[in-house]
């Protein structure tokens, strides 16, 4: 497995190995041993599947009081994928880093807990799995809003398919003032 920093402090570019020839291709999705090579300390404990069409626009999520770490890669297709730092008194909290995740690429994106998370499908159609570093809890999703002035995120494309949830999310500065 190769693997990058980012450009946000503790987030991980990963590149597992890949082996392909003329019948496909053969990838470790997840190896705990790599992983912890890598620093990433956190037990995986939830797997997430999400299937999206182009042009929709999941985001900004995260958990408030019980944050999750994030792995997340894609199975099918191509995503612009967004982390933004929100960890309190963080050198870099409020900054944002994108990039393409595909089945192409193959690379995974580690998002330690204290980042909120969101992507925009650019194929027709895509599959997203992510990990988790602790239980989703619906009592403890925060969002802000995607388009957020505060953060000026540069999304490829601004023509998007949000739920109402999302198309309804307060601003980043509101959030965290």
């Amino acid at each position: 497995m190769r693997i990058f920093p980012a450009r946000l402090p503790d987030c991980l570019i990963l590149q597992p190995q890949r082996y392909q020839d003329n019948r496909g291709f053969f990838q470790e999705t997840f190896r705990a041993a790599d992983y912890a090579k890598a620093g990433i300390s956190e037990p995986l404990v939830q797997d997430n599947w999400s299937r999206s069409v182009k042009g929709v626009l999941r985001g900004m999520h995260f958990q408030r009081l019980a944050p999750q770490g994030k792995m997340v890669s894609v199975l099918r297709g191509e995503i612009y994928d967004v982390a933004v730092d929100i960890r309190p008194g963080s050198a870099s909290f409020g900054q944002w880093q994108g990039l393409v995740l595909s089945e192409h690429n193959g690379h995974q994106l580690w998002l330690p807990p204290g980042f909120a998370h969101g992507f925009l499908v650019l194929s027709d159609v895509a599959d997203v799995i992510y990990k988790t570093s602790a239980y989703y809890q619906a009592d403890d999703e925060g969002s802000f809003c995607c388009f957020s002035a505060a953060l000026n995120i540069d999304w490829p494309v601004t023509d998007v398919i949000r739920s109402a949830k999302d198309a309804g999310a307060p601003d980043f500065s509101t959030v965290f003032p």
